[in-house]
């Protein structure tokens, strides 16, 4: 499974639900305390609501107040224990339903070393897809892109097991502390192999060669094959005033 670092604003909604969770405890109807960040940079919290029949884990209501209050696609969750148990990760119904409304949200969850972060594709393989989720997609980018995407210098990366879907997204910023992101369409995905790229495909990265593309690769996934099977993927994007 793929680890990612993580950014202030991830730790952020880590420590809201682990805040929240230790305000827990002497209602034993709430026991876990979820909270999830918007592409707004909003953090949304709520607690599970424990019942025989069935009642809903707090990562389903925090998905409940974040629509509630016009959130949109949620870009990072997690989800922490009454009595100290600290974060754990969702339950097989919570991953199924992220997956399905929230196909590109980050999950938190614990580790031997500490929290890190997985997409919630790779804590659900093999999985089913609801066909009508209707899911607004969320394309993520180093915030050093912005001006060079906003002004189409950029119209076009390079994925590794990153799966990215052909329409309208948003394009997210990471740790961008203005939680900056603008609307794109993803045109086109199409699979090739690293040594095979040319120069055309570096200029449309945004990279002066093609060396100085597959270095910056290198640096983004360590340890790359250099006959890699990647996916170029290439956008468009709106008029700058159309950010959110």
């Amino acid at each position: 499974m793929v680890s990612m670092k993580l950014f202030d604003s991830e730790r952020r909604v880590i420590e809201a639900a682990e805040r929240l969770a230790a305000t827990l405890g002497s209602d034993p109807n709430h026991t876990v305390a979820a909270a999830a960040m918007d592409t707004a940079g909003r953090i949304h919290e709520a607690v599970n609501v424990y019942h025989f029949t069935g009642g809903p884990c707090a990562e389903l209501v925090v998905l409940g107040a974040a629509a509630a209050a016009g959130a949109g696609p949620l870009v990072t969750i997690a989800a922490a224990g009454d009595q100290g148990r600290g974060l754990i990760p969702p339950c097989g119904r919570c991953r199924q339903t992220l997956l399905d409304l929230h196909p590109d949200v980050f999950v938190a969850v614990p580790t031997d070393d500490g929290p890190t972060l997985r997409p919630i594709r790779e804590l659900l393989p093999d999985a089913y897809f609801f066909p009508d989720a209707h899911a607004r997609r969320i394309v993520r980018f180093n915030k050093r892109y912005y001006e060079a995407i906003a002004t189409a210098r950029k119209s076009s990366t390079i994925r590794y097991d990153d799966p990215i879907a052909l329409g309208p997204a948003i394009f997210l910023f990471e740790d961008d502390e203005a939680h900056r992101t603008l609307n794109g369409t993803v045109t086109s995905v199409e699979r090739q192999r690293l040594d095979r790229l040319t120069a055309e495909q570096a200029r449309l990265n945004g990279r002066t060669s093609l060396d100085e593309l597959k270095s910056g690769l290198q640096e983004h996934y360590p340890g790359l094959p250099s006959d890699a099977e990647v996916d170029i993927v290439t956008f468009t994007v709106e008029a700058p005033d159309a950010v959110q």
